[in-house]
């Protein structure tokens, strides 16, 4: 007898349908055809163990499951489901003929006890897509499948409840998730907040400027200034997601499997904090299976790099692409897989190997060669990708013992979510394009327009600092998030003069 059940393969961060025929016929041995890894191939013991520990019996004739389209690899356990399903229902313990109107996805355990799948997500908007009834997986991965509307969810524990549902032993009600309810802004509860920064105002500025625009930005100042402090409570000051955002994040999360029970949809920005031993597949994403890396787990979010210059230099060159592209393509021989990647990069560095180099008190130790070896282990062209080079000094002593209230989080986060309304009118009806750093160069033309003195003060400073064309056009992008940031319907020459200020390693003090 032949059975058909449905499931489905991720290929980044999206599925296609999975059709999982069976067949039992005269014979004695058991076969899995359609392109499947070795997880695939061992899934026919778990299975087996499984169907006995649920009371059924596992056929003893010959078992072909064929995985179709059969030209796709299949990878994973969350096919033992699906087969279990089908041999039963082609054996005759599963009676029903509504099997072929469900997805089915999970991993089986031995006692028939069913583990959580990745991608739930991205499976369940390719059912309702492909127009099935419902969703059958484990019942740890149901709230997240659930936010998906026009999808009835059935979470399960094991075997035994899924065999139950189809032969309509027991009722099950589905999961329900309010995607708009589960959604909320939840910065009231963040631990850390820009208040807790003493002094510090103009590192405060470049970064409520960076956040409003959507900006990467590097802090270059000796060790203990605060530089890893001001750069966790950035997230702070940045926009709540939207419920768009929400899900494009929540997806990459879901596929990488990294994705909490308890959460249903991601609520909050991501801050990613890779340790500088990390490599370029972890960085970038991809592996024997691809996987997303660090730069699409911070999609929609921070990727924060910590003493920028130890990571290795091939880690660093992975990001120039994805920077200017904001997404990371990942080819095989076989597939290519493209993840999305629209991030900001925050990253931090001492200005040298001892780092006290231009420090106001303490004498650097460093010859100027080994400043200009460790300050150059960052690439120019990586260099220029990043909007703004803010110097951060040390805090003075008045400013760390005052007891004045410094400005709170939620202040400055209101400044910046204005800004971020200007420029959500301004790009109205342009299709990922969100903030003023993902303007295209024709755009930046455009919109970031110049009056004859902001003309004159840039070309002076092109000429002093040396600066490439794409440095130039995030001048321009960055002083438009400062008119923003005034209200300002145009750019003008004091908005230019502090979008020049903020490229320190343009400027003939540092070496690099």
């Amino acid at each position: 007898m032949l059975v058909k059940t449905y499931g489905s393969a991720v290929f980044g961060v999206d599925a296609i349908t999975i059709t999982i025929e069976v067949s039992i016929g005269s014979g004695n041995k058991y076969h899995i055809v359609g392109l499947p890894d070795n997880a695939v191939k061992e899934s026919l013991r778990r299975v087996e163990s499984a169907i006995q520990a649920s009371g059924l019996k596992m056929p003893r004739q010959k078992i072909v499951v064929n995985l179709s389209p059969a030209d796709i690899r299949k990878e994973g356990t969350s096919y033992d489901l699906p087969i279990a399903v089908g041999i039963l229902a082609a054996s005759g313990q599963i009676t029903t003929e509504e099997t072929g109107r469900f997805f089915i996805m999970g991993e089986l355990s031995l006692d028939g006890g069913l583990q959580p799948i990745k991608g739930a997500l991205p499976i369940s908007l390719e059912a309702v897509k492909a127009g099935f009834k419902g969703f059958v997986l484990p019942a740890v991965n149901a709230r997240e499948a659930a936010i998906v509307g026009g999808l009835s969810i059935y979470g399960m524990k094991n075997l035994s409840e899924v065999i139950s549902f189809f032969n309509r032993k027991t009722i099950f009600e589905p999961v329900v998730t309010h995607a708009q309810e589960g959604f909320q802004d939840t910065s009231s509860n963040d631990e850390h907040d820009f208040s807790d920064v003493r002094g510090q105002e103009n590192i405060k500025r470049a970064l409520e400027i960076a956040a409003a625009g959507g900006h990467n930005l590097i802090l270059i100042g000796p060790p203990g200034a605060g530089k890893t402090m001001l750069a966790k409570r950035l997230p702070t000051i940045l926009p709540p997601l939207n419920l768009s955002e929400a899900l494009e994040t929540t997806k990459i999360h879901s596929v990488a499997g990294k994705l909490n029970a308890a959460d249903a949809l991601i609520k909050k920005r991501p801050f990613r904090n890779p340790h500088h031993s990390i490599s370029d597949a972890a960085l970038a994403g991809g592996g024997m299976i691809p996987q997303p890396g660090e730069i699409s787990l911070a999609h929609n979010g921070v990727l924060f790099l910590d003493e920028l210059p130890e990571f290795k230099r091939s880690v660093l060159e992975v990001m120039r692409q994805p920077l200017e592209e904001r997404k990371v393509m990942i080819s095989r021989s076989r597939l290519s897989v493209e993840y999305p990647a629209s991030f900001m990069l925050i990253a931090s560095m001492n200005p040298c190997p001892c780092g006290f180099y231009n420090h106001p008190e303490k004498e650097c130790t460093c010859s100027p060669a080994h400043v200009q070896k460790y300050l150059s282990k960052i690439s120019g062209p990586l260099m220029d990708r990043i909007d703004l080079h803010v110097e951060v000094t040390p805090v003075k002593f008045n400013d760390l013992s005052s007891s004045q209230a410094a400005e709170k989080s939620l202040v400055i986060r209101k400044r910046v979510i204005q800004a971020r309304t200007l420029q959500d009118l301004r790009f109205a009806g342009q299709a990922d394009l969100h903030y003023n750093a993902q303007m295209s160069p024709n755009m930046v033309r455009k919109i970031c327009l110049i009056n004859e003195e902001g003309q004159h003060l840039i070309k002076k400073a092109m000429e002093m600092l040396g600066l490439s064309a794409r440095a130039y056009d995030r001048i321009l992008k960055v002083s438009r998030t400062i008119a923003d940031l005034a209200g300002s319907e145009s750019i003008q020459t004091e908005h230019l003069a502090e979008a020049i200020h903020y490229r320190s390693l343009d400027r003939e003090t540092w070496p690099g």
